[in-house]
């Protein structure tokens, strides 16, 4: 689920008719000085409440939520924000808003009830934080996936909290609205937590907590939603190019998401992780887990993704710093073919020149030959790499994951930008485009990788007489699909010694990023 801040959320509530707290969105300490301005009118002493924009609850627990009179007041307490992290990601903006005077709190929520395969609405005649703890206390509202809440139910809700008859009204109306609001952008949730009734008898939603079903983001794009995944964070640089590359290829499945950028206290180390498989994965990242690491990211590439979309993926995962090793673990899907994985996984690492050691755990069809490719290209690296099977359980190689990684003596991870061969800037190699990037051969080595090259790719490139050397065996539209055949090439002409066959593959926007962390 896709989530919105706090202030977007409000936004949508205030084009379905609600009532929302005056104030705005600001990205630094200037600008909520500026905001807090506007609210005061001119005004001394108009007192305003600055909320730090941020994925979780308990804002005011962790400083996020303070008041303010004075702008120097505003100016510290956004400046305070701005710096702070949630999780180990930073704040990037806070609400300024005017302090609202409240008469009495309620509780109102929108969700999909899973079990009644509808919409329920959650009331409480209460609200704020702790409202987890009062459940007793809550009633749920069946609802109609079109229409809606029954009146008579809404009604009865609003009449159940001792309101006037005018503001039993107001509530009921909220009610309705919080429908209607919802499914407007398809929303999996919708929490207002308070609605509060304020002193001069306004209903006014305080707080706002909004998801968008993934499947909906495509549908509306005014919400802004950069990456239609639920994240415990705004999408960093990293996670944008990944989604970037999952969304360029859909052969298989890419996940990732950034977890930490720093060890935990007493932990072994930053580890990157790339899992196959849901289960697999998290049965994989419990065991890196239990063996004393921090785990700095999220990888999934399983529904039998192509070699090129594992190697994407392995070049993102080694795009972040500090990590002391590579653990990759899990159990691929009966159509999986595991040595597209392998040399995937076989190519980053020898572009990057891997030097802090990798386990890799990659179970199911054609396991050897993928276990068989990876300890071929250990012995090109300065680390090394092993391969393991569906038979070797993940709490076994973690452990021995822990025991190459002491063995290193500490070395941490620096982002690097990929080898490339020297022949590729020869103008006698020849160049075949495909799928999100080029093929070059060295003719000159051409005698030497034929026949790797030819056997690898499966017929896609020939020798052909009236060609004068390599020559792609397909039109040019079919040949460019076949990246992964290619990449195959790629691996095995370097592993039999002969650097004449290269395949450079695109990542929009990576080698930026990895410019910025060396």
């Amino acid at each position: 689920m896709a989530r919105l801040h706090e202030y977007q959320g409000k936004a949508i509530l205030a084009a379905n008719g609600f009532k929302i707290p005056r104030g705005r969105a600001a990205l630094t300490a200037e600008e909520a000085v500026a905001a807090a301005k506007e609210l005061a009118g001119g005004k001394k002493g108009t007192e305003v409440v600055v909320k730090i924009q941020a994925w979780t609850t308990g804002r005011a627990g962790i400083g996020g939520v303070m008041f303010a009179k004075r702008p120097d007041d505003v100016r510290g307490h956004a400046a305070r924000m701005l710096a702070m992290k949630v999780g180990q990601f930073p704040v990037e903006a806070v609400l300024v808003e005017e302090k609202i005077a409240i008469e009495r709190e309620f509780f109102l929520s929108f969700a999909i009830d899973d079990a009644a395969r509808a919409p329920v609405i959650i009331f409480a005649a209460g609200g704020g934080s702790g409202i987890e703890e009062r459940a007793a206390s809550t009633r749920r509202i069946a609802c109609h996936v079109k229409s809606g809440p029954l009146d008579s139910a809404v009604g009865e809700a609003a009449a159940s909290c001792g309101l006037s008859p005018a503001h039993a009204t107001q509530l009921a109306d909220s009610i309705q609205k919080l429908f209607t609001a919802a499914r407007s952008v398809e929303a999996r949730s919708l929490e207002i937590n308070p609605l509060v009734l304020t002193k001069d008898g306004q209903f006014v939603a305080a707080d706002c907590r909004i998801t968008i079903d993934d499947y909906a983001v495509a549908r509306h794009p005014e919400l802004g939603i950069e990456i239609a995944r639920e994240f415990d964070h705004p999408p960093t640089a990293l996670e944008r190019v990944a989604y970037a590359a999952e969304q360029s290829d859909h052969r298989g499945t890419f996940y990732f998401a950034q977890l930490a950028t720093v060890a935990a206290k007493d932990s072994k180390g930053l580890v990157g992780f790339h899992g196959a498989g849901g289960g697999g994965s998290m049965m994989s990242m419990d065991a890196i887990v239990n063996a004393g690491f921090t785990i700095a990211n999220f990888t999934d590439t399983s529904g039998n993704p192509s070699a090129s979309k594992v190697y994407r993926a392995s070049r993102i995962i080694l795009a972040q710093p500090d990590i002391v090793g590579y653990f990759g673990s899990g159990s691929g899907v009966a159509s999986q073919e595991q040595y597209w994985s392998a040399y995937g996984l076989a190519k980053a690492f020898w572009e990057l020149d891997l030097h802090i050691p990798a386990v890799i755990r990659l179970g199911g069809n054609t396991e050897d030959r993928a276990v068989d490719i990876l300890q071929r290209m250990s012995g090109l690296l300065r680390a090394p790499v092993e391969g393991y099977r569906k038979t070797d359980a993940p709490a076994m190689i973690a452990e021995r994951f822990a025991e190459l990684v002491a063995g290193a003596g500490g070395t941490k991870w620096k982002p690097r930008a990929p080898r490339v061969p020297k022949f590729v800037k020869d103008p006698s190699a020849t160049m075949f485009p495909v799928k999100s990037g080029r093929v070059w051969i060295d003719t000159t080595k051409w005698p030497q990788i034929r026949r790797a090259v030819e056997t690898h790719s499966g017929g896609l490139i020939v020798d052909r007489p009236a060609a004068a050397g390599p020559a792609a065996a397909l039109p040019s539209e079919e040949f460019a699909n076949k990246d992964s055949e290619l990449l195959a090439c790629d691996v095995e002409c370097r592993l039999a010694g002969v650097e004449g066959f290269y395949l450079e593959l695109d990542i929009p926007g990576l080698d930026e990023l990895i410019g910025g962390a060396r």
